[in-house]
């Protein structure tokens, strides 16, 4: 698709308030608490655009989903999209299984969820595609985001027998 215009974007990013308003700083000391550090997922001007997705090998997440990974991910959401993701919402998300022999497979939402757990730390609930695919420990698979369809592509690379 050589006559495609690069997908731009804002970035997604954390704003640390390290420093309480001069109204917050009274407060704390009126109550006698100290001040806590708040963060707010914010979006700003990226100079660089999103990583180009090459379609011969669009395979950019080949592990278990990290902040990292859904960081990447969050470039091509709408802030209200990325934010609620942060405020512990599920997100439901469109996954389309690439299979073997090319006749994928979609898991629609309401079926596969993005959830961020109370470390931090985000994972992919698919049950659903875990039990049609027979996934367990070792299976080694891989994960892209498709912003021309809003989806998460996955593939299974190998699979452990037991």
């Amino acid at each position: 698709m050589p006559d495609q215009k690069p997908l731009l974007s804002l970035k997604k990013t954390f704003f640390y308030n390290f420093f309480p308003s001069k109204a917050k700083e009274e407060a704390c000391k009126l109550n006698n608490t100290p001040n806590v550090v708040t963060q707010e997922l914010i979006e700003i001007r990226d100079i660089y655009p999103p990583p180009k997705i090459y379609l011969e090998n669009p395979w950019q997440i080949k592990k278990k989903i990290t902040h990292d990974e859904v960081i990447y991910i969050l470039r091509y959401w709408t802030l209200d999209a990325a934010k609620s993701l942060e405020d512990g919402c599920d997100i439901p998300v469109n996954v389309w299984d690439v299979r073997e022999e090319n006749i994928p497979k979609k898991y629609e939402f309401g079926s596969v969820f993005l959830r961020k757990l109370h470390n931090d730390d985000f994972y992919l609930l698919c049950i659903i595609l875990f039990n049609s695919r027979g996934l367990s420990v070792g299976d080694e698979i891989e994960l892209y985001w498709d912003p021309r369809s809003s989806s998460l592509m996955f593939k299974l690379l190998s699979q452990v027998r037991a």
